[in-house]
Formats: C-alpha cells, structure tokens, sequence
C-alpha cells in the first residue's frame, strides 16, 4: 500500500519565507479584528461562568494561524542580521503605534526580540492553546499561569508584524 502524504501546518512554515507567511496571515486576519479575538479568547478565559460563544473551528483555525505568525517572527529573530532596522524619524502618532513604544515602532525586530528572550515558540503555543480551552467551557479556576506577559507579547507581534508588512509594501 502507497503511503499519501498529507499537507501539516508545521510543514507549510518550511516552504515559505517568514514575510510570506505574515503575508498569509493577514490576507485571512484583519489586524484589529485580530486583536479583538486574542483579547476575547483571554477574557472569556479568566472568567468564571461564561464561555465564549464562537465556533471552536473558528478559534482552532485562528489558532493555527497565530502559531505560524509566532513561527514567522521567530524565523525573522533567526535571520536578523540580513533584516535592516528602519532608524528613519517618521512622525509617530499614538494611534499609529498601537500597542508599540516609539523604539519598538522605529524597529519592530525588537518586539520579536524580547519575546523569545522571554518565552519559547513552544510556550506561545502553550499559551494560546490554554486560552482557548478555557474559553471553550466554563470552569471554576483561572489559567494557572501568568496570562498577562504572552498576551501583550503576541498583542506587539501582531503590530509588529503588520508594521514590517507596510513598510515593506512602501519600498
């Protein structure tokens, strides 16, 4: 019997750049509705009695998607040294830098940077799948872990991500 191969998510990060797959990621995923969704998925997590009212297909392909942005960026951390930071004074209004510090808007590697000095790959997929389960039922305790640090993490990933995307598309 011939043995098929079927597509992984794992093995699309492979074939593809860490641009491309940001790329994908937000030709699915509208950056503010991003957000929305991982600040619901952790509210409706530390809640006790309530469950959050969207399909789990839903939240497991949000999940999927998020792993290979977490993916993309640490595959960028890898390859920084053939990454130029844009040092160029632009004007940054708080409304563009979202959830970014000036420094962090002026080079958005850093974001990357500091969050896998922090945590692992392996830990941000630990972290999302926990919140998602948790928002799926409801259950007397909250997460067991601290939520707070990974959440703003993934939170500055995504306009980070988004960033280097524009930027990207200006040049």
């Amino acid at each position: 019997m011939k043995k098929t191969r079927t597509p992984q998510f794992s093995a699309a990060g492979k074939k593809h750049s860490a641009l491309q797959q940001m790329e994908t990621y937000f030709q699915f995923h509208d950056l503010t509705n991003s957000k929305n969704r991982l600040n619901n998925i952790v509210n409706y997590a530390v809640k006790k009695n309530s469950w959050i009212k969207e399909e789990p297909s839903d939240l497991f392909h949000f999940r999927q998607s998020m792993k290979s942005l977490v993916r993309a960026g640490y595959r960028i951390t890898l390859k920084e040294n053939k990454w130029e930071a844009d040092d160029k004074k632009e004007n940054a209004t708080p409304l563009l830098l979202g959830s970014l510090s000036e420094k962090e808007y002026r080079n958005p590697l850093l974001v990357f940077k500091k969050a896998f000095s922090e945590y692992s790959v392996r830990e941000f997929d630990y972290f999302m799948s926990g919140m998602i389960y948790s928002s799926l039922g409801v259950y007397d305790s909250v997460p067991e872990k601290n939520i707070v640090s990974p959440y703003i993490h993934l939170t500055k990933m995504l306009d980070a991500a988004h960033l280097i995307l524009e930027r990207r598309s200006r040049k």
